[in-house]
């Protein structure tokens, strides 16, 4: 990914500062990347991933952290952007992973509330209970023995409510009916989308690396599937990317054969330069700090003691009015939804914290 150094990432970097630990035990580079802290204490989630090398790990770690501090100014949430990375030798489980965790929450400890942290790529609901074991900065489920567990599924709900967004606004209308959406990605947040993209009525393209498990998601929906390499040219209304970020590059986007992109990737774009080609193509893109802040949205507010299910759906559908705004003001400026994104971001930064 990057031929960097630790030295020269830092050094490029805008944001407060990075924890980087070396974990003997597991052979694990920890880095806490905390970037912004404006609205209030660092959080983002703690991702555990094989890389070729460390400096991947930590190139993550500091884009993923910046696109948080632009999630939680996007929905306005007292919080600001942070991220773990655990770049992993390979993969752990057992006793070598539970320690990695505890090791991880005494680290959080240290930092004494200035960085809390959730399930990501890599983790899950029973990694962060195993880190709560030893510290009390984990978001969405410390202390807490029912209610929702997993932010996925509010993931998956923001993303539908912005892709019917960006129906209204391409099409006037946000029926699925005779429209096609194509997911690529069907795991813990692809998969419950496609669900509701088939029940509201739509036709559905699933692509996933995973074959057995797109083939039963798909026969079980009524959908198609198609290779990975066919994604970007396949016809559709919607493209919706929900696997790895950085796949919308100057070689992509040309290929694209789609109206809307509104998915749930991280980082979807490989460059700035890609919000304009987009732009330029007429292909109206959903910003994915935006739209893929349901799993965020939801577990803050749970955090913040919010235990109501409905008032929590009733948040996260939100995205898709937040979008709709987004969308109109870009369409005013004739540029863009990124910038008017960022014009958003930029704005509620410079208030700093409600009240």
């Amino acid at each position: 990914m990057t031929e960097n150094s630790f030295f020269d990432l830092l050094e490029s970097w805008d944001g407060i500062g990075v924890l980087v630990r070396r974990d003997q035990p597991t052979g694990t580079w920890i880095f806490v990347a905390l970037h912004d802290d404006t609205l209030g204490p660092a959080t983002g989630g703690c991702r555990m991933k094989v890389y070729d090398r460390p400096e991947d790990g930590l190139v993550d770690a500091l884009r993923l952290a910046e696109g948080m501090t632009h999630k939680w100014a996007a929905m306005d949430f007292p919080f600001g952007g942070g991220k773990t990375v655990l770049a992993i030798p390979h993969e752990l489980d057992g006793d070598d992973r539970r320690g990695l965790l505890h090791r991880f929450g005494e680290l959080l400890n240290s930092l004494g509330g200035s960085y809390g942290t959730g399930a990501d790529l890599g983790t899950n609901t029973e990694d962060m209970q195993t880190i709560a074991e030893v510290s009390e900065y984990v978001i969405g489920v410390h202390g807490r023995t029912e209610g929702p567990m997993d932010p996925s599924p509010y993931t998956a709900l923001g993303v539908f409510e912005g892709i019917r967004a960006g129906l209204r606004h391409r099409f006037g209308s946000d029926d699925f009916t005779g429209r096609t959406v194509l997911v690529e990605g069907v795991g813990a947040v692809g998969g419950p989308l496609a669900e509701r993209i088939a029940e509201a009525g739509g036709t559905l393209i699933l692509a996933d690396l995973d074959t057995e498990r797109v083939a039963s998601l798909a026969d079980r929906l009524g959908a198609t599937t198609i290779p990975l390499r066919e994604v970007f040219t396949t016809e559709c209304d919607v493209y919706a990317p929900c696997a790895v970020g950085a796949t919308l590059d100057e070689e992509s986007i040309p290929r694209l054969g789609c109206a809307i992109v509104a998915g749930a990737a991280n980082n979807q774009l490989a460059t700035a330069a890609g919000a304009a080609a987009l732009h330029e193509r007429g292909i109206l893109y959903a910003p994915d700090y935006v739209i893929n802040g349901g799993g965020a949205m939801a577990f803050t507010s749970i955090y913040l003691g919010v235990d109501d299910v409905d008032e929590l759906d009733r948040r996260v559908r939100s995205i898709g009015v937040n979008l709709e705004g987004i969308f109109a003001e870009a369409a005013a400026r004739e540029s863009s939804p990124v910038v008017a994104a960022q014009t958003h971001v930029a704005r509620i930064l410079q208030r700093g914290p409600k009240g």
